[in-house]
């Protein structure tokens, strides 16, 4: 591909990505990081978790980019009686057209472009390690049959963090599933009185559809494309080597508070999200900044905590900051 046919491709890129963008702007008020890193995601391949007190938009934000694709979407509120086969499907006898009777597969609301997972921590781990296969493999199994899920698929799952009680925390083996943990954060006095004048006026504003399945692999396929210089990816690797305790070139804080540190999934979606970053800030190579920007939503749900990081309430976010401190720039991989 000739270098102008290149520069048209992520031109059309940064076009599609900003036109979706403004379609969820008309609906969402504020929260511009949640929604870049959302949609990061869903092109990258990867699901998200949404954390935030409830009321902050996180169930419309889901609801919003659905309308603005051309996309199968299902919501499915997790509580604690919810089970495999009300997520995934089930098999159920049925009448053929000469009296017998066969099984035929029912499927669940799983069978899905775009899931929303609502409060998934209220599920039971048996229901949540069904989701943890359709996330992973992208298809889920039933009776020893195997159904491929949609493409793109992707799930995004929504948590409390001040209710605990009747929640299951979910397994190191699910957070290590998705690409981004994201934070929403309350809105600001200007942002809340926008919230207002959108939801309690005559009409309320609705995104429309932009683009369609097609679309959102071709431009995962772009993303992966952009090329990485050696020693940017040196230094992610770095960054994640970091986060582990044992490892010689532990951060500080690391060796204090850090039990486990990050997967190699960690280093995937950073790289993969700083990609898509440095398309959107027109440039064609990935840069260390875009790797810092990228690591505490990577990182943040795949570092667990000691005891004591857990008795001195250490957030994740601040560990990973320290370790961005301290990772040399050229960091050589051990």
């Amino acid at each position: 591909m000739s270098a102008d046919a290149i520069k048209a491709e992520l031109d059309q890129f940064r076009t599609d990505f900003q036109r979706l963008r403004s379609e969820i702007a008309k609906v969402i008020v504020g929260q511009d990081d949640i929604v870049e890193g959302t949609l990061t995601a869903l092109i990258a391949g990867g699901h998200v978790l949404l954390e935030g007190v409830p009321g902050l938009g996180k169930t419309l934000l889901v609801r919003t980019i659905a309308d603005a694709l051309h996309l199968k979407f299902a919501r499915i509120q997790f509580t604690p009686d919810l089970m495999p086969a009300d997520l995934v499907g089930t098999n159920v006898v049925m009448e053929t057209p000469d009296h017998g009777r066969k099984f035929e597969f029912q499927k669940g609301p799983v069978f899905a472009n775009i899931v929303l997972a609502d409060e998934i921590n209220r599920a039971t781990p048996k229901t949540q390690s069904a989701l943890l296969e359709a996330m992973q493999e992208h298809h889920v199994t039933v009776g020893g049959q195997t159904y491929p899920l949609p493409q793109p698929f992707f799930v995004l799952a929504t948590q409390n963090p001040l209710e605990m009680e009747g929640t299951y925390p979910l397994p190191e083996a699910q957070l290590d599933r998705f690409f981004f943990k994201l934070l929403v954060k309350f809105p600001t006095s200007e942002q809340m009185e926008a919230i207002l004048d959108r939801t309690t006026e005559a009409s309320s504003p609705h995104a429309e559809a932009t683009f369609d399945a097609a679309r959102i692999n071709a431009l995962s396929k772009i993303v992966r494309q952009i090329p990485i210089a050696p020693e940017v990816r040196r230094y992610a690797i770095g960054v994640v080597m970091a986060t582990h305790p044992e490892n010689e070139s532990a951060a500080p804080m690391t060796r204090q508070y850090v039990q486990y540190g990050s997967s190699p999934r960690g280093a995937q979606a950073i790289i993969l999200a700083a990609k898509l970053r440095a398309i959107l800030d027109n440039r064609y190579h990935v840069a260390r900044d875009d790797i810092r920007i990228a690591a505490p939503m990577a990182l943040r749900q795949r570092i667990i905590l000691n005891f004591e990081g857990q008795a001195d309430r250490v957030p994740t976010d601040a560990i990973i900051a320290n370790v961005l401190k301290t990772a040399p720039e050229a960091a050589a991989v051990t």
